[in-house]
């Protein structure tokens, strides 16, 4: 019989609670960071007993039973369906989070144009730049309109300069600091006129594409736009205590690089082999909870408190900002007491608010009361980093 573990001595004790007290604070004072959290799974505690790895891929039945695909074959479902996806060919599966969502699109892209050039603005999460080292793939970088979006004109002129080679867009639905959203259907259309026939779209939506849908007027950047993989993260709008994601693109495309391994009994179509089984039972329990409806109120919630906040911010002489439907108000950078208190991610010159489902009105209040008060000056020799969540 196996030798039972000790039970934690005082100080070990004193640690966890520490611990959780300082997380505490964080948590209910950040405004900076595109997480939510809003969210309860207690009723799913009884599952933290079960070692589930879902090893493989989810669609195929493996030799090992502790897993969800079941739960995470109906999260893709939900996705591939909100994104407008072809019900007869689409796949994916539950990641660890944006970036290695992003860079299962680039793979997929890669394994069907090994020759193509990469084209992604210089607004794309610093990640890519990561994914496309890892993957040895050429790349050229797009200027960004001010708002963040895709330099459309640049991006044209660059690629008819290479038109020899296919072509893979990294395009963006929602930037790290500005929320700006490329148009898909423009890139689309780019590609359509430039008669680039062998091109792939890779739709990086982290933050807005899970409430893209209910946008209005709605911004091209689904599969029926022209997008051939999107990736979104599940810890953002949804809401997890597990960094996670969701990688959705089209079975056809995926049919062509699986890779049958007979130790698992299943295709190795995944970037990992073990992967987190319980992320995909928080995101089936959150979306059985929520539904389209829900989702969509979370946005509109959001979405009113970015106009509230922009306004405030202005009432009080701060340059403020959204580019359209975003639910990130850009401000010029703060004094260091603000940032710090309330976790503001910055880069540059400026600083940013995501207004998560969970932000109220209070907790904004709070935030032009600080600046308000601030005595503080801005430095403007103060370093700032992008150190945004994927």
């Amino acid at each position: 019989m196996a030798t039972q573990p000790k039970p934690l001595n005082a100080q070990n004790k004193e640690q966890l609670d520490k611990l959780q007290q300082e997380l505490t604070t964080a948590r209910d004072t950040f405004l900076g960071y595109p997480v939510s959290k809003d969210f309860d799974y207690s009723e799913l505690n009884t599952f933290f007993q079960f070692p589930i790895n879902n090893l493989g891929d989810p669609f195929e039945q493996g030799t090992y039973r502790v897993q969800t695909h079941e739960m995470e074959r109906e999260v893709i479902a939900f996705f591939a369906k909100l994104f407008r996806a072809n019900p007869k060919d689409f796949w994916g599966y539950v990641t660890n989070g944006g970036s290695e969502s992003n860079l299962y699109g680039l793979y997929l892209a890669r394994e069907l144009y090994p020759k193509a050039m990469v084209y992604y603005s210089e607004s794309t999460h610093y990640s890519v730049r990561k994914n496309l080292h890892l993957l040895n793939v050429p790349s050229i970088v797009i200027k960004s309109q001010p708002n963040g979006e895709m330099d459309y004109e640049d991006f044209e002129n660059t690629v008819r300069m290479n038109r020899h080679k296919p072509v893979i867009v990294l395009s963006t639905f929602g930037t790290t600091m500005k929320e700006a959203k490329d148009d898909v259907a423009k890139i689309k259309s780019i590609l359509r006129n430039l008669a680039i026939q062998d091109h792939y779209i890779h739709c990086d939506a982290a933050l807005a594409g899970t409430f893209g849908p209910f946008m209005e007027p709605r911004l091209p950047f689904d599969f029926m736009d022209g997008a051939d993989s999107i990736s979104i993260s599940g810890h953002k709008f949804i809401g997890s205590p597990i960094p996670t994601g969701v990688l959705i693109a089209k079975r056809s495309n995926r049919d062509r690089i699986a890779k049958g391994i007979s130790y698992i009994g299943s295709f190795d179509t995944t970037i990992t082999g073990s992967r987190n089984g319980h992320s995909p039972l928080f995101l089936w329990y959150a979306l059985k909870r929520l539904g389209m409806e829900g989702l969509k109120a979370r946005y509109q919630h959001s979405l009113a408190m970015a106009e509230y906040c922009e306004a405030q911010l202005k009432a009080i002489g701060i340059d403020a900002w959204r580019n359209p439907n975003a639910i990130t108000v850009v401000l010029p950078k703060t004094a260091k007491a603000i940032k710090d208190k309330w976790q503001l991610a910055t880069e540059g010159d400026i600083a940013h608010v995501i207004c998560m489902p969970n932000v109220i009105k209070a907790q904004i209040d709070e935030f032009i009361n600080d600046i308000k008060n601030c005595a503080e000056p801005v430095n403007d020799d103060e370093f700032s980093y992008d150190f945004s969540l994927s």
